[in-house]
């Protein structure tokens, strides 16, 4: 039986898991986003966020580790892949990341068929959009790595890996759109369980594939790609049965499918400048590519390690800035704008205390974790350098992002997205670029310590300007036939 059914074994072990991570984390029944403490919920919310995005990571990390050991070539290839992949994904993830907002919304307004019908058409224009880019993406990610400047002996084998991806995408989208959904509503355990069933299968089938092991064929980083689309191929059939039932989280109705084109006005007003900003951050990162791509093969392998490296340290940041969005949007719902304020502001200052702790771990044991990614000597002292550089700005980074998650849930993402755009676009890429002429790559080392320290000095500026509080959404647009999912009075949409 499917896994979209309810009883098949794969929904089985998901029910199983969940029921038992219970025990350490807590579901939405047990806390209020929008009364009482501000620290309890939110620790209850990011906590899944956090080992959900390591499992995220994982993907990526499992990757670098078997290709490193396949060789420098290989390890070169995803490195430069990954930005690109970046990219693609970047060009339509506003609209998941409109519909969270859209859901949290709703969901603090205590309209859940409004919350139900915004689900239900944001899964729909994110797989037209991933579909189309997909396509695209096939046919030109190959001129994309040469506009970047890639070296001939890495190009075949990160254009194979992107290739596959591409063909992928839907997958990429529609669980990116699993996690975004069910959170916005408050529900982040699931998706974490979900996830964690993924990567073990992503994990299990990568050195298979990559190596040739049993009655695979030897394919290289080709290998890796192909476990990466399976995987989330599996992840995008359990998140969409669990959304159609709706026994937890959000719910997704077939009947509200249908593409509704003044609902999509409204997710487009949300979510294109949240996908400006992934965009735009995606332009600057693979803009860096091509700095990096100036230097060595080895420095390189080297930048894609420490990217890695500082997207797992990086976890608790990006999670709580999530919290954070959710937090904020069901509060500005709700109707209680002083307390989202609250909640971005008390994150701040947490996740700059625990970030800041990472950053002196890393920075005595800099060398010792670049050499778990390779075992290429001169790889691990320029990764070694890159660490040191830019782990005393650890701390900084969680203050950006925390006020960021609060812009965002606000529906302020336009905020959002100038803030994060003018940290790596306007100071972290100027500064690479002027500086790796008389620094070589320590330059591009000093530009990620510069920029990090910036960024949050602008998002607290802009936190503390306080015009980003009037960003809700619920008024403005209604499900049509909504109020035959709920007991919700609803008005046409506009």
């Amino acid at each position: 039986m499917s896994a979209g059914d309810g009883s098949g074994p794969v929904s089985r072990l998901v029910a199983g898991l969940r029921a038992r991570v219970g025990t350490v984390f807590k579901t939405r029944d047990e806390f209020d986003l929008t009364e009482g403490s501000i620290a309890r919920p939110l620790f209850y919310l990011s906590l899944p966020i956090v080992v959900t995005n390591l499992l995220q990571t994982a993907y990526n990390l499992v990757d670098t580790i078997w290709l490193g050991r396949y060789s420098t070539d290989a390890l070169a290839a995803i490195s430069v892949a990954f930005p690109v992949v970046f990219f693609l994904i970047s060009l339509g993830l506003g609209i998941s990341i409109a519909g969270s907002i859209l859901v949290a919304q709703n969901v603090g307004a205590d309209d859940e068929a409004q919350a139900e019908f915004a689900a239900s058409q944001t899964v729909t224009f994110a797989v037209v959009a991933s579909v189309i880019l997909g396509g695209v993406g096939y046919f030109v990610v190959e001129d994309i790595l040469r506009l970047l400047g890639t070296d001939a002996g890495v190009l075949p084998g990160a254009t194979a890996y992107l290739q596959i991806i591409s063909l992928g995408m839907v997958f990429m989208f529609a669980f990116f759109v699993f996690m975004s959904l069910m959170r916005g509503y408050g529900d982040t355990i699931t998706p974490m369980v979900v996830m964690f069933v993924t990567v073990v299968v992503n994990m299990v089938l990568d050195p298979f594939l990559i190596f040739g092991w049993g009655p695979f064929p030897r394919l290289g980083i080709e290998g890796a790609a192909y476990a990466t689309v399976f995987s989330r191929a599996l992840a995008t059939v359990i998140g969409m049965g669990i959304m159609f039932r709706g026994n937890r989280g959000v719910q997704i109705r077939l009947g509200q499918m249908k593409p509704d084109l003044g609902y999509l006005r409204k997710l487009l007003r949300v979510g294109v400048p949240a996908s400006v900003e992934g965009t735009g951050n995606a332009i600057a990162v693979n803009l860096m590519l091509v700095i990096v791509n100036t230097f060595p093969t080895v420095v390189v392998a080297a930048y894609g390690v420490g990217v890695r490296m500082f997207s797992v340290i990086f976890l608790p940041a990006i999670a709580v800035g999530r919290g954070v969005e959710t937090m904020a949007g069901q509060n500005i719902g709700a109707g209680e704008e002083d307390r989202a304020a609250t909640a971005s502001h008390f994150a701040a200052r947490a996740m700059f205390f625990v970030l800041a702790g990472a950053g002196v771990l890393v920075w005595l044991g800099a060398g010792n974790i670049v050499a778990v990614f390779s075992d290429d000597p001169q790889v691990v002292e320029v990764g070694r350098l890159f660490l040191r550089y830019v782990a005393p700005t650890f701390g900084f980074t969680g203050i950006f992002h925390a006020y960021k998650g609060a812009f965002r849930g606000a529906g302020q993402t336009l905020t959002a997205a100038a803030v994060s755009i003018a940290m790596l676009g306007g100071i972290r890429l100027p500064v690479a670029w002027f500086a790796a002429g008389p620094f070589g790559p320590e330059g591009i080392w000093l530009a990620f310590a510069v920029s990090n320290v910036c960024g949050a000095v602008m998002g607290y500026a802009w936190y503390r300007r306080g015009t980003w509080r009037d960003g809700d959404l619920t008024g403005d647009a209604a499900a049509p036939g909504a109020a035959d999912a709920g007991d919700a009075d609803v008005d046409p949409v506009d």
